[in-house]
């Protein structure tokens, strides 16, 4: 017999389907409240037309719903990409709609290289509040540059590329800087390259550059990092040759675009940006040609058409000078009326101006003018007063500003010559002290090197026993072979020296009789060494030295 569901549990209590939906996204969200998440971006398509985005996170063995709402996707510094391995970092909840746990993010970073994306933005922000970014920096590149360096591999395609494109659009003289662009030592290898063009001379053996081109292919930010240190940043800044960044693909971003005069997405568009199309110039060039000889044609037969029109309308040379011929024949005929007229106008004038110019006229005119001269002689000296007077006044004023000055110049002198004085004698004693250390210095230095010297000096090992051999010229005598039978030596002990000359018989012979020695007054006998006579015995024909 079968029994029901409703008969074997019929104490459950009963959900709707929402209750549970609620109840589950309660229990999800207070247990995975904030986590962080690492995974493949799968199925993203881009924003959605409201702004929010739209994936998922997998691995090997299971796959997660994610959603970045609109405002958080406006403040990532890293946009989502299909297929690229992030960190994810937000809330765990579910969406009652299909059933599904989803992840809304809140930060996102690349998985591996948050540190280096991190760094990179601490160095941006530095290298930004330096200035290095400014627009105002930032060079204009020339319209058809005569020599273009590229710093860049020589072995990748990269060169090979912006070759080819200039060889295309338009060729030009092309200096290679071969460098690394990725590994150790590639960012010095960079920055040594671009101060190396900016340091070419003008009119040199090797031409100077008009235009640089730093290009690499794409890569990952661990590739790319080269171009973000600081040295490659500065030397491209500091750059007096325009310079055009071409580092990766389109969607890799360095430093170095940041402070570069142009950006190119490729290396093939920074060949594009370095020079223009021949064939389109020379289309140009031909085109504006035509323009300008059709202008010129057009312009010649307009005045040819203005000139036609004018000569047309000039009056011939009897109308022009028929009214100035008339003028002149009736200024002519009134001539001689008006020079009688004008000689009796003048005779009048001059017999009025005689008639007043007697000996009383002129007398009064005298006086008036002595009058004058008088009332101003008045109106000098009135004005020479006073003008004595603010001179004496103004000299007053700056003679006790001058005394002023004077009492504050000598205050001012005897202060600064009191710190003087303060500062000469705390000079004095820090020399003195200075003195004293140094002095104590070099006596330590001396003791010590006296002692090395007695611990180095032959006179101590004399002192053990041992003696120094000279030949009669005073050098010192290595080996037995050295000595001939009946030379003249020169024996040092630590107590004296002696002369002696060396034997010609056998030293095993005891009949023989040994040479005589000379030796100083009041010196001991020496004893000879233990090891002589062995030496002796070794050399066929070398005597006892004794």
């Amino acid at each position: 017999m079968t029994a029901s569901a409703s008969d074997i549990r019929p104490n459950l209590v009963e959900f709707t389907v929402s209750e549970l939906s609620s109840s589950l996204k309660r229990t999800v969200e207070d247990a995975y409240g904030h986590v962080r998440v690492r995974g493949e971006i799968s199925g993203f398509r881009g924003a959605h037309s409201s702004g929010h985005c739209y994936f998922a996170l997998k691995d090997e063995g299971a796959k997660i719903e994610a959603v970045i709402w609109r405002g958080v996707a406006g403040r990532l510094r890293f946009k989502p990409q299909e297929g690229l391995e992030v960190i994810a970092t937000g809330k765990l909840t579910t969406f009652p709609g299909s059933s599904k746990y989803q992840i809304v993010i809140e930060a996102l970073e690349p998985a591996g290289i948050g540190a280096l994306m991190a760094l990179m933005e601490e160095r941006k922000k530095k290298l930004a509040a330096e200035g290095l970014f400014d627009e105002a920096r930032k060079q204009l590149l020339p319209w058809l540059p005569t020599v273009i360096g590229v710093v860049t591999s020589p072995t990748g395609a990269v060169i090979r590329d912006i070759l080819h494109r200039l060889e295309d659009r338009f060729p030009r003289h092309v200096l290679v800087w071969p460098v690394r662009v990725q590994g150790d030592g590639a960012a010095e290898q960079i920055a040594a390259a671009i101060d190396g063009f900016n340091a070419l001379p003008d009119g040199g053996d090797i031409p100077r550059p008009d235009l640089l081109i730093v290009a690499r292919g794409g890569g990952s930010l661990e590739d790319l990092w080269c171009f973000n240190e600081e040295i490659v940043v500065r030397a491209a800044a500091n750059s007096m040759i325009p310079l055009i960044s071409a580092v990766g693909h389109e969607t890799d971003i360095t430093l170095i675009d940041f402070v570069a005069d142009r950006r190119a997405p490729t290396p093939t568009a920074a060949a594009e940006m370095a020079v223009p199309v021949r064939a389109e110039i020379a289309v140009e060039v031909t085109s504006l040609f035509r323009r300008k000889v059709l202008c010129w044609q057009r312009a010649q037969e307009a005045r040819r058409i203005e000139l036609r029109a004018a000569v047309r309308a000039l009056p011939t040379a009897e109308g022009l000078l028929a009214i100035p011929r008339q003028r002149f024949d009736q200024s002519a005929g009134g001539l001689g009326r008006a020079l009688r007229a004008n000689n009796h106008f003048h005779s009048l004038r001059l017999s009025r101006l005689a008639a007043g110019l007697t000996v009383r006229t002129l007398a009064s005119q005298i006086d008036r003018s002595r009058d004058r001269v008088a009332g101003l002689g008045d109106r000098i000296r009135r004005g020479l007063s006073v003008q004595a007077r603010s001179r004496h006044q103004l000299l007053d004023g700056w003679s006790a500003r001058l005394k002023a000055s004077l009492r504050a110049s000598v205050s001012a002198q005897r202060h600064r010559i009191a710190a003087d004085q303060e500062r000469v004698a705390r000079l004095g004693r820090d020399s003195r002290r200075a003195i004293d250390l140094a002095t104590e210095q070099r006596w330590r230095r001396l003791s010590h090197a006296t002692q090395v010297l007695d611990a180095l000096s032959y006179r101590n090992v004399l002192a053990r026993g041992f003696a120094l051999v000279r030949d009669e010229n005073g050098v010192p005598v290595h080996t037995a072979a050295e000595v001939a039978p009946g030379s003249r030596l020169d024996i040092e002990f630590a107590d004296g020296q002696i002369d002696a000359v060396a034997g010609t018989g056998s030293p095993s012979d005891p009949n023989e009789t040994p040479p005589a020695t000379a030796k100083p007054a009041g010196s001991k006998p020496a004893s000879k060494p233990s090891g002589t006579r062995g030496r002796a015995k070794s050399t066929s024909d070398q005597g006892d030295l004794f």
